[in-house]
C-alpha cells in the first residue's frame, strides 16, 4: 500500500484514535497493556516483513528490478518497517509497512502483474497464519510446553502471530486507497484511467481514517478475522 497517511488530517485522526484506544483500554492496567503490547511485537515484525517482501519478490519475478535495487527483496525487517505505520499497528490496532516501489512499465503483462503484486502481501499473510496456526495447534498437544509462565508467553506469541497476520490481510483487502484491496479492484475492473480512480486516490485516505475513527472497520475486521481463524484452526483439529 502507498504511504499516503502522513498528512495533518491523518495525524489528527490518528491522535483521536490513540486517545480512544487509551480511554477504552481493555486490559485494565498499564502494566498488563504494556505486556500484551510487547508480546505482539514478534507478530507485527513478522507480518509486516513478510507482507512487503512478498510484494517485492512478486514484482521482481514479474520483471521489475526496482525492488531489488532498493534492497526490498529481503526478509530483513529494517528494510520494511515504516516508523509511523509500525507505531500505529502497535498502539492503534492498524498500520502499514514501508511501501514497495514498483515500475509497472517493467512488467511483462501489466494488469495481470499489477494484480499479482497487489495480492502478494495478503496471500503471504494468510500463508503465515496457516503455518503458525499449525505450529500452535501441534504444540498445544504437547501440554508440557505450555506449563508455567514460559508456556503462557509462548501460547500468546504464537496466537498473536496468527491473529495479526489475519488482521493485516483483511484490513489490506478493504477496497479503499491506499490499501491493497483498492489496487486489486483497480486491476480487475481496469479503473486506472478513470476519474473514479483519481478521485478515490485523492480522497480515499480521508475515507479510510473516518472508517477507522468511528470503528466501521471493526464491523469488517472482527467477523472476518474470527471466521478465518476458526476455519484455519479447523484444518488442524
Amino acid at each position: 500500500m502507498r504511504n499516503l497517511f502522513i498528512s495533518p488530517i491523518t495525524l489528527i485522526c490518528m491522535l483521536f484514535i490513540v486517545v480512544e484506544r487509551v480511554i477504552n483500554n481493555p486490559y485494565g492496567s498499564v502494566r498488563e497493556w504494556l505486556v500484551q503490547t510487547l508480546l505482539s511485537l514478534p507478530a507485527i515484525i513478522i507480518a509486516i516483513s513478510f507482507h512487503e517482501f512478498a510484494h517485492a519478490k512478486v514484482a521482481e519475478l514479474s520483471g521489475d528490478d526496482v525492488p531489488r535495487r532498493q534492497g526490498r527483496v529481503t526478509l530483513n525487517p529494517v528494510a520494511h518497517i515504516d516508523p509511523v505505520g509500525f507505531f500505529c499497528l502497535l498502539f492503534v490496532g492498524f498500520g502499514w509497512g514501508r511501501p514497495v516501489e514498483i515500475n509497472p512499465e517493467n512488467f511483462k503483462k501489466k494488469r495481470l502483474d499489477m494484480l499479482l503484486v497487489a495480492l502478494a502481501g495478503v496471500v503471504m499473510n494468510v500463508l503465515l497464519a496457516f503455518v503458525f496456526c499449525g505450529i500452535w495447534v501441534l504444540l498445544l498437544q504437547k501440554t508440557e510446553l505450555f506449563a508455567g509462565d514460559f508456556g503462557d508467553l509462548l501460547y500468546t506469541v504464537l496466537q498473536n502471530i496468527v491473529v495479526i497476520n489475519l488482521v493485516l490481510c483483511v484490513f489490506n483487502l478493504i477496497p479503499v486507497p491506499p490499501l491493497d484491496g483498492f489496487n486489486v479492484v483497480t486491476e480487475i475492473f481496469n479503473l486506472r484511467r478513470t476519474k473514479v480512480y483519481h478521485y478515490a486516490y485523492q480522497y480515499g485516505y480521508i475515507v479510510l481514517m473516518v472508517l477507522i475513527l468511528f470503528n466501521f472497520t471493526d464491523y469488517i475486521l472482527t467477523p472476518a478475522v474470527n471466521w478465518l481463524f476458526r476455519t484455519i484452526v479447523s484444518v488442524f483439529v
